[in-house]
């Protein structure tokens, strides 16, 4: 399996200098809050007392899930090619929000049961059309788990040679919501029923049914249960792809914004392969989907959002940015003390 190296970010004399910059701002010490937090977080990933956003992406990853056969999503399963399509006529939620806070967007097509137009800009990393059932075998082979990782870190490579290097991470797959919650419970023993949600808008006995599924799926899962063979058993395409794509963003020293419930499991993924991947994350919000203020909470996670948002496709992370940005503002526009001749009061 690909191996990555993330640095620690961890520095005291540049955390002093930096801590030191912004109490010196014109403001009472730890008046701007989370925005001072932030902005500590992105001088240590950047390595610079003067850090920049500069040139967002939001890396959508799209592909269908095999468990979709046993009816535990309220949506079919050709709702993740059509919502593509819709996608690249601009008419998504995510596509507004790009919009409106400057991200390009990148549709990656990772696993996806259909014919894409590629021409029309879809960028093709397919590994196979779609996962394998987990409720009777593993979901993806270790190569094509491996294929994943590699492929979502080209992806990577490519915006980051592109001058981006604050970076937020989208899906679109039908199903997924149930590969989330398999690998919530069997990452951090937290009892399969409270990472069950509705997904897509599951109710009633719909919703018990798909306890059911992936209860049965899990009780059907023989092995050491290691990181790796859970990855394989119960992931998806498009989740192993951002996984890998978290992690090489990391590597790169870039900023990792994280969106909702199945974002958030894949940067809990990344964090089992490395640690350290955990650094560089900020996270968007905290989702309506049921386990994401359980999993937040798990890796003490402070989401800067509470929207009640559970859409996915990277819109809470995209819709969160503001706050970064305003961070990273206050440290490079803000006066000091000194300079602005103002006596220090505190």
């Amino acid at each position: 399996m690909r191996k990555f190296t993330i640095a620690p970010i961890a520095c005291s004399e540049l955390e002093q200098a930096a801590r030191e910059k912004i109490d010196n701002l014109t403001k009472p010490k730890g008046s701007l809050g989370r925005l001072e937090e932030l902005a500590l977080q992105v001088c240590m990933i950047q390595q610079t007392l003067s850090p920049s956003l500069n040139n967002p992406y939001n890396l959508l990853f799209a592909a269908d899930h095999g468990i979709v056969e046993e009816k535990v999503s309220a949506s079919p399963k050709e709702i993740t090619w059509q919502q593509i399509s819709n996608f690249l006529h601009g008419g998504a939620g995510i596509n507004f929000l790009c919009r409106q806070h400057g991200f390009r967007l990148e549709i990656i097509d990772a696993g996806v049961d259909y014919d894409l137009p590629y021409e029309k800009g879809i960028i093709d990393m397919k590994v196979r059309r779609g996962t394998r059932n987990f409720l009777h075998e593993d979901a993806m082979t270790p190569e094509e788990m491996n294929l994943c990782l590699e492929r979502g870190a080209q992806c990577v490579d490519r915006i980051h040679a592109a001058g981006c290097n604050v970076v937020s991470f989208g899906e679109m797959g039908v199903g997924n919501t149930s590969a989330s919650s398999l690998w919530m419970s069997c990452l951090t023993g937290i009892p399969l029923e409270q990472c069950v949600g509705a997904g897509s808008g599951l109710y009633g006995e719909a919703m018990t049914h798909k306890f059911r599924v992936l209860q049965q799926a899990l009780q059907h899962f023989s092995g050491e249960h290691t990181v790796e063979e859970i990855l394989c058993r119960f992931g998806g395409l498009e989740m192993m792809m951002a996984v890998g794509g978290m992690l090489r963003a990391a590597e790169l020293r870039m900023v990792i914004l994280v969106d909702g419930f199945i974002m958030t499991n894949c940067i809990l993924a990344a964090s089992r392969l490395c640690p350290d991947v955990l650094s560089y994350a900020v996270f968007g919000h905290q989702g309506d989907e049921s386990g994401h203020k359980l999993l937040l909470d798990y890796l003490h996670a402070r989401p800067l959002l509470n929207l009640s948002l559970r859409l996915g496709e990277g819109s809470g992370s995209v819709c969160a940015f503001p706050i970064l940005d305003s961070a990273v503002r206050m440290l490079n526009e803000m006066d000091t003390f000194a300079h602005a001749s103002i006596t220090k009061y505190f």
